[in-house]
């Protein structure tokens, strides 16, 4: 895996040319071109603050528009992430039948695109949020730990599940599905703190707030963005550090799963 690993260092300037290569195609034919990075965020906290702020006038969560994009920003970083990279290899098919390089550079390559997109998009949130007088506090500076957890996190299962695919052509349509159960699971339309204390399901009765942060790595890296950017402070720093082993052991099986799996890609895709 050392050995692995200084090959795909010695590929860093192919991962910076697919990278831009992707962030090319993406915008190419737009008008607005890149500025859509940042009228994205914008249109969504618009239409999120006229249906809580408007019609439904949520008022037990002061500035709710900014909660939810702030929870919003990093989830669409991990979806894009993770639906874009699925077929990162078999997509590449052309690629990785007649040219030699790490096939892990294409997975990886995707995510850091999705990266630089969240990237681009922050400036828009805090603009948005000074604007509603959610001003940013000195935690803020903490804020590329949970960036650089989410990023560990979005490699380890795009490299495990862009190895599925080629073998298994309906993971993306499964993922598909799985990617909205995630979402719902996830505290994004919906502050971690207004769950129930107590759930009684099939006659056992658990605390959901503990165990969304121990079965869903999202949940405590969702949270602590919300915690930076909208509550000005850090809290669950215990399942916030049991995330980050959470990714980097994900990271790990994940890229010894492509590993292992990588030499069969030219015969299947």
């Amino acid at each position: 895996m050392l050995t692995s690993l200084k090959e795909l260092w010695s590929y860093r300037d192919l991962v910076y040319n697919l990278v831009s290569r992707d962030l090319k195609v993406r915008y190419k034919n737009s008008i607005l071109g890149i500025v859509w990075s940042w009228l994205n965020p914008l249109l969504m906290m618009l239409i999120f603050a006229f249906v809580f702020g408007v019609l439904y006038q949520r008022t037990d969560t002061p500035n709710y528009h900014i909660l939810f994009l702030s929870a919003l920003l990093p989830w669409n970083f991990f979806s894009s992430a993770v639906m874009g990279g699925i077929p990162s290899i078999v997509g590449n098919a052309h690629l990785v039948k007649k040219v030699y390089f790490p096939r892990e550079v294409l997975p990886i390559s995707v995510v850091l695109s999705s990266l630089v997109n969240f990237v681009i998009a922050l400036p828009v949130f805090f603009l948005v949020a000074a604007l509603s007088g959610v001003m940013p506090t000195r935690y803020v500076f903490l804020l590329p730990v949970p960036i650089l957890i989410e990023v560990v996190f979005a490699i380890g299962i795009v490299l495990i599940l862009s190895t599925l695919e080629v073998f298994y052509r309906d993971t993306h349509m499964l993922m598909d599905v799985g990617m909205q159960a995630w979402f719902f699971v996830t505290p994004i339309i919906y502050p971690m703190k207004s769950l129930p204390a107590e759930v009684t399901l099939a006659g056992i009765t658990f605390n959901p707030q503990v165990w969304l942060f121990r079965l869903n790595p999202m949940a405590s890296i969702i949270n602590t963005y919300q915690d930076i950017l909208y509550n000005g402070t850090l809290t669950s720093l215990d399942f916030l550090a049991r995330t980050a082993v959470t990714a980097l052991a994900i990271l790990i099986f994940g890229y010894w799963f492509f590993r292992h799996h990588c030499g069969k890609f030219g015969e299947i895709v």
